[in-house]
């Protein structure tokens, strides 16, 4: 977990969450400092719904998601800040082109910046697949393309389920790049979901669930 002396700029109260007959948080705290972290665990453990949850794309049964502002007080929980997240095993993309659907995000996002995507796309070696519907990509191809949309989206809050998976290693060493660059960034909080914390990386703070 973050030092004590971190501010959290996001912080989960309380959360509890169930799935039909299956308990899966009760009373789930957290403290996420601005720059990268990350939630690990087994199978099963949770972190896809945590980031889920944290999206909006799920309900909690209880608890409360707050935000900081950097350097003062908390902003009402009810308080809405743009998110992203990444979702690449899902198939609604499939007809689409990388290019067409990374350019449609300007209406989505207020901050996203699509010049920024497609030059993220020419670092992850993505210009032969670029104007390919999506359900020609491979799992690693699909997961670059949903990287360059999270990179450029420009939102307060940034969910990466399993950055890593199926990338080949000039594409982890890009996206490693790209993540120091976030943990940097004051305003910002970045949250990835995987087993474990991947060598190399400084993590602001990391939670293990399931514990």
């Amino acid at each position: 977990m973050a030092p004590a002396s971190d501010v959290p700029l996001l912080e989960v109260r309380g959360l509890c969450f169930s799935w039909p007959d299956l308990p899966l948080f009760q009373d789930l705290n957290l403290r996420i400092p601005a720059g990268v972290s990350m939630v690990c665990g087994e199978e099963s453990s949770g972190k896809t719904t945590l980031l889920r949850l944290l999206s909006g794309d799920l309900q909690a049964d209880q608890g409360a998601i707050v935000w900081h502002h950097a350097g003062s007080g908390a902003t009402p929980p009810d308080t809405h800040q743009p998110v992203f997240r990444t979702e690449p095993r899902s198939n609604r993309l499939d007809a689409v082109s990388a290019r067409a659907w990374l350019s449609s995000l300007s209406a989505r996002f207020p901050g996203f910046n699509a010049p920024l995507a497609l030059e993220l796309a020419n670092g992850f070696a993505l210009e032969p697949h670029i104007d390919k519907p999506m359900y020609m990509l491979s799992a690693g191809s699909k997961r670059k393309v949903w990287l360059c949309a999270a990179f450029a989206a420009g939102t307060a809050l940034t969910l990466i389920d399993e950055p890593f998976a199926a990338l080949d290693l000039a594409a982890v060493r890009f996206l490693k790049e790209l993540l120091l660059e976030a943990s940097q960034q004051p305003n910002r909080v970045w949250l990835l979901a995987d087993h474990a914390p991947p060598e190399g990386l400084a993590l602001r703070s990391v939670q293990v669930l399931g514990d």
